[in-house]
């Protein structure tokens, strides 16, 4: 595990800055069409993901359309310098030595980010956001610990009283993004879809959300995405407190992911939770928490020590399973946490 240089820790944070105050709309995949009906002339904003295209009236052909039309097209121009700059930081990451996906994976999450997925509240977990995480504070993962084959979300399902009037098509939008998403059957054919992937690739999402209340593996419906999600224990310990990352492909692409203090104590959780079944995946666990841990216990141990508040106020069940977690981590990392929490 090696530190990125100082220039590359700077250009993450500069990328990150500027795709958080993006200053206007790039105007990718987006068009302005003019139909002519019975006689009169109509304009439409069209959007293009993949293949799959839709178009939004805008009004009679007027002076006031068309000047609507020049200003964003002018807006549209303003934003071409600034994603360029953007695209050039990604080439310097990654020449730098930054984390960086597949050409494959940064169109799922374009497409993802482009569906409103993460401006609704969606969070991505999983191994892809400790990936992230290294960017973020600096470090060159290990490969084993960063190498996955799923993209997951996680959204918390009181989103949709906000945006109730705003509903985003997430599921139409993977199965129309030109990219051969299919839906994953669930285990029982009665239950709605809650996972995607790609025909011929190891590639998939899967839309997750807190399980709240008396066991159940019933999908529950997040209304702002429109799309189902799979209920899971204690994942609103990570939704709880999330930060804004930026993904190093294209020009940038703008994500949520967990605090990774959370995250950390919440892979302990997993590991003790997950069946003997899946040993790998538990090993993997111990990794990523072990691995982050050291990094914040030498970087950022106030970061512990308010995700370990924190951790007390979930059920006593988490508490538990947190506490036998830490247990399995090696004497030396351990003892240092004990140390700092107590």
């Amino acid at each position: 595990m090696d530190y990125l240089s100082e220039s590359t820790r700077l250009l993450y944070s500069q990328l990150l800055s500027q795709c958080l105050h993006a200053a206007a709309p790039n105007g990718r995949g987006l068009s302005f069409v003019k139909k002519d009906i019975k006689g009169t002339t109509q304009w439409y904003l069209q959007l293009t993901v993949g293949s799959n295209k839709t178009q939004h009236y805008i009004g009679p052909d007027s002076e006031a359309v068309q000047n609507l039309i020049k200003n964003e097209k002018q807006l549209w121009e303003k934003a071409k310098p600034d994603r360029q700059n953007r695209e050039q930081l990604v080439t310097m990451l990654v020449s730098g030595g930054a984390h960086a996906v597949s050409s494959a994976e940064a169109r799922i999450f374009e497409i993802i980010e482009r569906a409103g997925a993460f401006l609704v509240g969606g969070v991505l977990v999983g191994s892809h956001a400790f990936s992230l995480y290294g960017n973020m504070l600096g470090i060159n993962w290990p490969t084993k610990v960063i190498q996955t084959h799923d993209v997951d979300i996680a959204s918390e399902t009181h989103i949709a009283l906000a945006l109730r009037n705003k509903p985003i098509n997430l599921k139409q939008t993977l199965l129309d993004a030109d990219m051969g998403f299919i839906e994953v059957p669930a285990l029982d054919r009665k239950s709605p879809s809650t996972s995607f992937r790609i025909q011929g690739k190891q590639l998939s999402v899967d839309v997750l959300t807190p399980l709240i209340g008396k066991p159940t593996s019933k999908p529950i419906l997040i209304e702002s995405l429109n799309t189902y999600a799979e209920p899971l224990r204690f994942l609103d310990y990570l939704l709880q407190d999330t930060q804004p990352a930026v993904i190093v492909n294209k020009a940038g692409i703008l994500v949520n992911v967990p605090s990774p203090a959370r995250y950390a104590l919440h892979k302990l959780v997993s590991s003790i939770r997950r069946p003997p079944a899946m040993q790998t995946k538990t090993l993997k666990d111990n990794d990523q928490a072990e691995l982050l841990l050291t990094v914040l216990l030498e970087d950022r141990p106030g970061d512990i020590q308010i995700a370990y508040e924190a951790a007390q106020e979930m059920p006593d069940k988490f508490v538990q399973q947190m506490q036998s977690g830490i247990n399995n981590l090696s004497k030396d990392v351990r003892t240092k946490l004990f140390d700092y929490i107590n």
